[in-house]
C-alpha cells in the first residue's frame, strides 16, 4: 500500500528526519502514548513508552523516557495517540500457543518493532486501529515494520520499501552461480538440479522428472513454481539446501 495524500497532519517530523538519518544505532522511543500490547501478561498502559533498537522492541512500560537522554535516544511524543501492534496473532488470541514467547504480533519485549500509532479515537481496541490503517491510512500517524517508518504522518516515509512487483518474474540468469548444480540429499532419495537458466528437475526415489518447473533465488530462499502450478520454496542454510523436510548438499546425479 502506497500513500500520498495532499492535506496531511504534520506530527513529529523532525522526529521523523532523525530517525531517517539514524544510521548509528540510536534507540527510539514513543512516549506517553496509551499502549495496547496484546500481551496477557503486560496488558494496556497509559501514559506508557515504547523503546525500539534496531528491528526489536526492547522495552514497553511507563519510566522509560526517564533515560533518553543517557541513551541519546530519538523521542517521540505520543500525547492523545494509541500504540497498537501493526500484527496481530490471531493463533494466540484464542489460546493457540501454549506459552508468551511463542506469540507474535504483540508489543512484547524482544519481538520485532512491528506498531501502528493512531489518535486515541481511532482505536478503542486493536481491530479498529488496525482497520484505520486500511480504510483511513491518512489518519495515520506512524507505521513502523521492523523499526523503520513506512508510513508517517498519513504519507509515505522517506525511503521506505517498497512491495515486491506483482507477477511472475523473469528467469533469472545464474551462470557461474555456485547454487548451480544437483543437490542430493543424505540418502540419495531426493535429487534435484538446479539450472543456470532458472529451471529445476528433481528425481525422487529413482523416479526421474517427478518434478520440474522454475526457481528463483533471492538472497538465501529459493522460490519454486512447478510446471504442475503449485508453489513451494527452499533455504540456503551455508552448504546445505533445505526444501520440504530433506537437507541437500551439491554433488552428482547418480540416477537419470
Amino acid at each position: 500500500m502506497s500513500v500520498t495524500p495532499t492535506d496531511t497532519v504534520t506530527w513529529n517530523n523532525t522526529a521523523l528526519d532523525e530517525i531517517v538519518a539514524n544510521d548509528t544505532g540510536r534507540p527510539v522511543l514513543f512516549t506517553n502514548a496509551r499502549v495496547l500490547t496484546m500481551d496477557p501478561l503486560i496488558g494496556t498502559m497509559t501514559g506508557a513508552d515504547v523503546l525500539l533498537v534496531g528491528a526489536l522492541l526492547v522495552g514497553v512500560g511507563p519510566g522509560i523516557i526517564t533515560a533518553a537522554g543517557d541513551d541519546n535516544a530519538i523521542v517521540v511524543d505520543c500525547t492523545g495517540m494509541s500504540v497498537v501492534p501493526a500484527v496481530v496473532d490471531t493463533i494466540a488470541l484464542v489460546g493457540g500457543r501454549g506459552q508468551r514467547p511463542e506469540y507474535v504480533g504483540t508489543l512484547t519485549p524482544g519481538n520485532t518493532g512491528d506498531l501502528l500509532v493512531v489518535p486515541d479515537a481511532l482505536a478503542p481496541d486493536v481491530p479498529t486501529a488496525q482497520a484505520t490503517l486500511l480504510t483511513r491510512p491518512e489518519e495515520v500517524r506512524a507505521l513502523i515494520a521492523a523499526g523503520r517508518p513506512v508510513l508517517w504522518s498519513g504519507t509515505d516515509a522517506p525511503g521506505r520499501a517498497g512491495a515486491a512487483e506483482a507477477g511472475i518474474p523473469a528467469a533469472q540468469d545464474l551462470t557461474g552461480s555456485p547454487r548451480v548444480g544437483v543437490w542430493i540429499d543424505e540418502h540419495d532419495f531426493l535429487q534435484q538440479e538446479l539450472t543456470a537458466g532458472g529451471r529445476y528437475d528433481e528425481t525422487r526415489g529413482g523416479r526421474p522428472h517427478a518434478y520440474e518447473g522454475r526457481y528463483w533465488i533471492d538472497g538465501d530462499r529459493v522460490d519454486y513454481l512447478d510446471d504442475l502450478g503449485f508453489w513451494a520454496y527452499g533455504e540456503f542454510r551455508g552448504d546445505e539446501l533445505h526444501h520440504a523436510g530433506y537437507a541437500m548438499r551439491l554433488g552428482a546425479r547418480s540416477r537419470s
